[in-house]
This record gives C-alpha cells, sequence and structure tokens, in this order.
C-alpha cells in the first residue's frame, strides 16, 4: 500500500472499534453510514491494506468525504492518530480516485489560485469589480450558479475586500510599544493576508503592545490546503519554502529562527501543519531537523498571549460573543482553553457557548467548495446552535470557518477573530459590524 503501508497497519491497528467517535463525527451525523464514520474509515483502510478489499470508487469515496476535522482524535479514549493516518492514507485516495471524482479541473482551479498570495490578490481585482459592476446581479438572475453547485460555493463565500486591504502588508520588523519581552516571527497565511489582511494586522499590534518584536519574513504558502487534501508532495515544497523563509537571517531582521521566542500563526488549518513540520518532513535528510525546530516555535497567537501576563489596558467592549472552536485549533492543537481565557479577560465581554461548540462548521480547508452540499447541511446546523446563544458577535479563530459560519448566519451577526476583539479592547474602539463576504 505505497510507501505508507507499513506505518498504516500500525496506527491503524490501534482501533479497538469501541463506537466513541461516532456521535462526534459529522459525516456519520450526516448520513449514518457506518463506512462514513471513522472507524468505519478505518476498517475499509485495514481491508484495503490487508489485500480483502480493493481501494475501489466506492471505498475511496468514503474516505474522501472525511471532513478531516479531527473531532475522533479528542473523543477517541484508545489515543488512535486518526489524523496521522487520514493524512497518509489520502494520497492513496487521491491517485486513484482523481480520474473519477468528476471535478478534476475545479479542484485544480483551486490548488492553482488559494495556495498563491500574488494570484489571490489579482483574484481580489476580480471580487472587486464582480461586486461593483453588477456582475454579481447578472451571474445569479441567469441560473449559471444553479447548474455549478461548486462555483455557487465559491460565490458565496467570496469574501468582501478592498484593492488597499487586498494590497496591504506588514511591516518586515517592529518594535514593540514599550519594554520588549519577546521577538516573534509571524506567518502571513495566503487567504488571510490577502482578504484578512485585518486580522494580521490586528494580530500584530496586540503582539507589540504587550510587548513583542514582531517580525515577518517575505514568506510563501504554508501546504496546509495540499497535505489536508492529499497532495502530500506539494505540501512538502510549500514546507521547504516556509523553512527557508524563516531561517534566513536577514529576512528576520537578523534574527535567526534560534533566537526566536515564537513562530505566531492566526490561522488554525495553518497552525495544525506548522506544528506537524517534524513529522512531514521526517524523511527528508536536509530538512529534517530544521523542520522540527521550526515546528517547536510555533504556537497560535492566543498561546503566545496566555502565555504572557498582560500588561496592556483592556477597555471594555459591552458584546455578548459566541465562541467556535475552528478544528484544527481545538482538535488539531489541542488549544481552547486559551482563546476563551483571552475573551473572559475583556471587560463588558460575555462568553457564550453554543451547543456543539467543537462540532465542524462544514468548511473544513476545500470541503465547503468541493463537497457544498454536505457543507450546507453542516453550516446551517452550526448557524442555528449559534443563534441559539442570542451573540452580537461570533469569535473563531480561521478564516474559513468566519467565512462558512458568516454565510449561514446572515451578516446581521458579524463573525470575527479573537484577535480582533482583543485588538479593539486595547485600542479603545467599537468593533465594527462589517460584512465578510460580498452580498447577496
Amino acid at each position: 500500500m505505497g510507501e505508507y503501508g507499513e506505518n498504516l497497519d500500525d496506527l491503524t491497528a490501534k482501533c479497538v472499534h469501541c463506537g466513541f467517535c461516532l456521535p462526534a463525527c459529522p459525516t456519520y451525523a450526516l448520513t449514518g453510514d457506518e463506512n462514513d464514520s471513522p472507524r468505519g474509515r478505518i476498517h475499509l483502510m485495514r481491508q484495503v491494506l490487508e489485500g480483502q478489499a480493493e481501494l475501489d470508487d466506492a471505498v475511496a469515496e468514503h474516505i474522501d468525504s472525511c471532513l478531516g476535522c479531527l473531532s475522533c482524535v479528542s473523543a477517541c479514549p484508545s489515543g488512535v492518530q486518526y489524523d496521522r493516518i487520514i493524512e497518509e492514507f489520502r494520497p492513496e485516495v487521491e491517485e486513484a480516485y482523481a480520474e473519477h471524482r468528476g471535478d478534476r479541473a475545479f479542484r485544480e482551479l483551486v490548488f492553482g489560485l488559494f495556495p498563491h498570495p500574488a494570484r489571490l490578490r489579482v483574484a481580489a481585482v476580480g471580487a472587486v469589480a464582480y461586486r461593483r459592476t453588477g456582475g454579481a446581479a447578472l451571474v445569479r438572475s441567469s441560473g449559471l450558479l444553479r447548474r455549478f453547485p461548486k462555483l455557487a460555493a465559491m460565490e458565496a463565500l467570496m469574501p468582501a475586500t478592498t484593492l488597499r486591504k487586498a494590497w496591504s502588508s506588514l511591516p518586515a520588523s517592529t518594535l514593540p510599544d514599550g519594554e520588549p519581552r519577546r521577538t516573534v516571527a509571524m506567518v502571513a497565511g495566503c487567504v488571510q493576508r490577502v482578504f484578512f489582511g485585518d486580522v494580521n494586522a490586528a494580530t500584530a499590534r496586540v503582539l507589540r503592545a504587550e510587548g513583542c518584536r514582531v517580525v515577518v519574513p517575505d514568506q510563501g504558502c504554508c501546504g496546509a490546503l495540499s497535505l489536508h487534501a492529499g497532495r502530500d508532495q506539494e505540501a512538502k515544497r510549500y514546507a521547504r519554502k516556509l523553512i527557508d523563509s524563516f531561517r534566513h537571517p536577514a529576512q528576520l531582521g537578523a534574527v535567526p529562527l534560534s533566537d526566536l521566542d515564537a513562530v505566531v500563526v492566526n490561522v488554525a488549518g495553518c497552525g495544525s501543519t506548522l506544528k506537524q513540520y517534524g513529522e512531514l518532513l521526517a524523511d527528508d535528510p536536509e530538512y529534517a531537523e530544521p523542520a522540527a525546530e521550526f515546528a517547536a516555535k510555533v504556537r497560535d497567537v492566543s498561546e503566545v498571549l496566555a502565555d504572557l501576563d498582560p500588561i496592556a489596558e483592556r477597555h471594555p467592549v459591552r458584546a455578548r460573543v459566541a465562541y467556535h472552536d475552528a478544528c484544527h485549533l481545538a482538535h488539531g492543537q489541542g488549544v481552547r482553553a486559551q482563546p476563551r481565557k483571552l475573551l473572559g479577560d475583556v471587560p463588558g465581554l460575555e462568553v457564550a457557548e453554543p451547543a456543539e461548540a467543537a462540532f465542524c462548521c462544514g468548511s473544513a480547508g476545500v470541503h465547503n467548495l468541493v463537497r457544498p452540499e454536505a457543507a450546507e447541511e453542516l453550516g446551517r446546523r452550526k448557524a442555528e446552535r449559534i443563534r441559539a446563544t442570542n451573540p452580537d458577535l461570533v469569535a473563531t479563530g480561521n478564516p474559513g470557518c468566519l467565512l462558512q459560519i458568516q454565510r449561514y448566519l446572515g451578516d446581521a451577526t458579524p463573525v470575527v477573530h479573537p484577535i480582533e476583539i482583543i485588538d479593539a479592547s486595547i485600542r479603545g474602539l467599537t468593533l465594527n459590524p462589517r460584512r465578510r463576504r460580498a452580498g447577496s
């Protein structure tokens, strides 16, 4: 079974089929099919590994439909590393199933666009023109989107932006506002830097306010989207390039990687992958050691701030915020308490816990683009749970979750990154309930 066969055999053998993963699994909740559950998928994989079944379209479809949300990892009492299992098996599925899936061109469009900030900026020009010239109304009235649901999903999730925001960037190095306490480097992200540059700016401001020198090297994609979709060789190429960007002292204002206190990330999906670099490149003789060193430095921004005694004054934010656990933050990185603590420390802010707070919203990397029907069911389910808390705001630490939830929650309740609330509190600002996607 390819290069991963022996390792996968050991990993899958740990599953005792107890069923604790079933109620945690979004796809099982939708279909009720055992083969769409983690233990069912593991059983299918073992059958393939042992030669009792072929990796045919039926088996591949069950594996491919997995969101990779990793909620089963949190639920499993036996410590089964389903995250490693699915990421090591997916390349085999991608190779065997790509021709039969019927959406190769669309997936190539997605992966030819989203990991490339320069291309995303060009797309942002088109997005602005699409909204401002009446193109959106024309396309929607034509019925084209009803014929192509994947394009419809992409259109509906299109973030609102401006050309100024799309081309904005952070300084390569900025000093803290007061006495230096830490030196950190920031991962800018791809979609994040083009469509959510305000989140990056807020992240840098808060870090500086808490005594951090912030450096931002010139960088490309981290490979998270590719890795989660089974494009492992592509993900490794991106990982090597990103590591090189952070290893070069000139890129970090003469600060070598070894002298950084942390590599800060504010995107849950990216952070989960960055922390896996040591495993991803373990067999690469040139990059195994640098990758492990890099991964050991990676921290979500909430982890960095939670470890610092706050020195910047927090002003009141009079609002009720519902917090949604981004899957790759809660399940992939085990970061749950830190964002809640930071929000809870804001005067006047009431933090609400929706039912199924850690249940996937349906975004799941590119899942809501390539499997829009299932993603819609999960998105509406998530929105219903959030509405029940009657929030003024929703906070989540991943841009994909933010767009997915905003789509199904509606624009009346803004969805923001937690760091934007912290930033507003420190600066004494009122949060602007701006729209995050194109108006309908």
